[in-house]
């Protein structure tokens, strides 16, 4: 598929950006993020043989692309759980949201301080965007945004990154709501509509499906295709690299 055949069938013509989600598009740190959260929960749940365990499919049915204590509390809901907030910097070994939330991000970076290598196509399909003259930005829920770019090289692209600091810094509702997305349109100095989302998550294409963005490519890294579209996605690949010759 040429580049030209690509933008075609994603109605690219106009479309002045790119906004990045980063986890699963950008990076592999989606799967990361997986065994983060089922270590967190096996962990959690193992003191409640009464409460059905963690499963594969609970990641992307409850937690995949939400702000990360949004994930806690989607997750605890399924199993009908509730718990107490507790403070923002609550430390990970209490039993709270913010606790919970805490502990999975101390797995999570665990994890990735041994490095992170971005997807080859991703990369390929990034330096072509820039060819063309297209702005870029990430927009991410996982407050690791930065972090991840820097370990996998990718910081020198993005001047604009809108991530779960971010967004609680400037009071924006997490996906599937669009305002993080619509945020970094503005910090590009752009419209919606002159940007083209990203993303590999159903809760992500919902976002930029509720916006009135240019186009939502979703990228199947395991929510499936027809899930993808069915939330609103414009085109579906598996890889970038299926955008560039």
């Amino acid at each position: 598929m040429t580049l030209e055949t690509a933008a075609e069938a994603a109605d690219w013509t106009g479309a002045k950006a790119i906004l990045f989600d980063l986890d699963g598009v950008l990076t592999p740190t989606a799967t990361v993020h997986e065994r983060a959260w089922q270590e967190l929960f096996d962990g959690y749940l193992s003191s409640r043989p009464d409460v059905p365990g963690y499963r594969e499919s609970d990641y992307f049915d409850h937690i995949d692309g939400k702000p990360r204590f949004d994930g806690v509390r989607d997750f605890l809901a399924s199993r009908g759980l509730t718990l107490p907030e507790g403070p923002l910097d609550d430390l990970p070994a209490h039993e709270t949201v913010q606790g919970l939330g805490n502990r999975k991000n101390a797995i999570f970076n665990e994890i990735v301080s041994a490095g992170v290598e971005p997807f080859p196509g991703s990369v390929r399909f990034l330096d072509a965007a820039l060819e063309r003259g297209l702005k870029v930005a990430v927009v991410s829920s996982s407050r690791n945004a930065p972090a991840v770019l820097e370990a996998a090289g990718l910081s020198p692209h993005f001047a604009v990154v809108v991530d779960g600091v971010v967004a609680a810094e400037q009071g924006l509702p997490g996906k599937p709501n669009p305002a993080t997305y619509e945020y970094a349109a503005k910090l590009l100095d752009l419209s919606s509509p002159e940007c083209v989302v990203v993303e590999d998550a159903v809760s992500g294409v919902q976002a930029g499906h509720a916006g009135s963005f240019h186009s939502v490519i979703g990228v199947d890294r395991g929510a499936g295709r027809q899930a993808l579209i069915d939330a609103g996605a414009t085109l579906v690949v598996n890889d970038l690299q299926e955008l560039i010759p």
